[in-house]
């Protein structure tokens, strides 16, 4: 490792949250500090990456590589320590990156939310990325690292302030302001054929511990939430999340691969808060029409004609970059409650999401010795502490204990 070119490569950094990431990258880490490059297929568009992120004078180096030819990518992990990917759906364009990783070592990191796509590389790859020393770390994210993250701090807060670590957490969306990627919509798409075509990918989808190391495990978490509900303790009403389906898999992973530090009955959850019974029940039918719809061919055509493309994203406006809140709400199995808030300072589906991968990124290559040996990892069970600090240092994440009973 230390013997490589760079520490991070940006590969698909002519996409719309690939040229971001190379922003904060630009903006944050000089060539003296981290030896980082952008990489893609097209040349052009690297120069145009240069002038997004304010590099006049291309002083950070652009590589060519094609997901379709496995010795230029062969060649792209062999020269740095850890991959970044913003390249989807990954299960068109990101398995002979991940095996490339693994054949050479190197530590990757993407934001994916294909879950039966996870399972496979997980199946097919983990022994060689444990005997290789790859750290292979999906969904860095808006999907999954506040609910990664944000449970894992709850989690070391109640064991610091209650003495005991949570048997139960429920992430609880307050307020967003932020758009989707055409990447991550596409992926979506690609997810919901998948489910459609092959019965079991649709029983990996509805089972809770998908993701598992052991995806037979059973646990007391059930499916995720698909209607509108009432919350009587908070008081409010709430609607299914449509990022659960993927954040609450990780972090059932992550207790996995921790070997279950917070119990094998932990039992973990996400909803979002509305403002009202009616907006409830629009979110959660328009989720089930959404979800129909991108069932078919001709309704993923129809509702790409008003979602963004591949490569594009929200509109952008500096003054106003948007932001999140969650809410975590543990409880110990002794019925004490501990809760916490984290919030993020822009957009998660671009914004807040670059500067997570980015220093997800960061944290694999400036980190090395510190951290878990190879294999597959979820970002908690992989950077735990590191990454916490390096969220709150340089990815505009606040962590915060809003309330917590006694200790016993």
């Amino acid at each position: 490792m230390t013997e490589r070119q760079y520490d991070v490569i940006v590969w698909g950094a002519t996409g719309f949250t690939g040229k971001w990431v190379a922003r904060h990258l630009y903006q944050n880490y000089p060539q003296s500090e981290l030896r980082w490059a952008i990489a893609g297929r097209n040349q052009q568009k690297l120069d145009d990456v240069h002038t997004f992120i304010g590099d006049d004078a291309s002083t950070v180096d652009a590589l060519l590589a094609d997901s379709n030819d496995e010795v230029s990518l062969q060649r792209l992990v062999a020269s740095t320590k850890v991959i970044i990917t913003t390249v989807g759906p990954y299960a068109y364009y990101g398995s002979k990156l991940v095996e490339a990783c693994v054949d050479a070592g190197t530590h990757y990191v993407d934001l994916t939310g294909e879950v039966p796509w996870m399972r496979r590389m997980m199946d097919q790859h983990t022994a060689a990325a444990e005997a290789s020393g790859a750290r292979i770390v999906h969904c860095c994210g808006f999907d999954s690292i506040p609910s990664d993250m944000g449970n894992f701090y709850i989690q070391q807060q109640a064991k610091k302030r209650l003495g005991t670590y949570l048997q139960s957490v429920r992430y609880v969306l307050q307020k967003m302001k932020g758009g989707a990627s055409g990447g991550t919509i596409h992926s979506m798409f690609n997810v919901m054929k998948e489910a459609v075509e092959d019965r079991n990918i649709l029983r990996l989808m509805v089972n809770p511990y998908s993701l598992n190391p052991n995806p037979d495990f059973k646990g007391p978490d059930k499916r995720d939430q698909t209607s509108a509900i009432y919350d009587s303790e908070l008081g409010v009403w709430t609607a299914p999340f449509i990022m659960a389906g993927i954040n609450t898999r990780v972090v059932r992973r992550s207790n996995a691969m921790l070997d279950f530090a917070w119990g094998k009955d932990f039992q973990y959850s996400e909803t979002m808060v509305t403002k009202g019974r009616m907006s409830a029940m629009g979110i959660a039918y328009g989720f089930m029409i959404f979800a129909g719809t991108a069932t078919t061919n001709l309704g993923r055509k129809l509702l790409a004609r008003f979602l963004p493309a591949q490569g594009e994203g929200p509109e952008v406006d500096p003054e106003n970059p948007g932001f999140y809140v969650i809410d975590f709400y543990g409880r110990t199995a002794d019925g004490r409650k501990i809760t916490a808030r984290v919030k993020g300072d822009s957009d998660p589906g671009y914004g807040s999401t670059s500067k997570m991968l980015a220093e997800s990124a960061v944290c694999l290559a400036l980190h090395d010795d510190e951290l878990v040996g190879g294999g597959f990892w979820t970002p908690a069970s992989a950077m735990g502490e590191q990454l916490l600090k390096r969220l709150q240092d340089h990815a505009g994440l606040s962590f915060e204990i809003l309330e917590s009973d006694a200790k016993a």
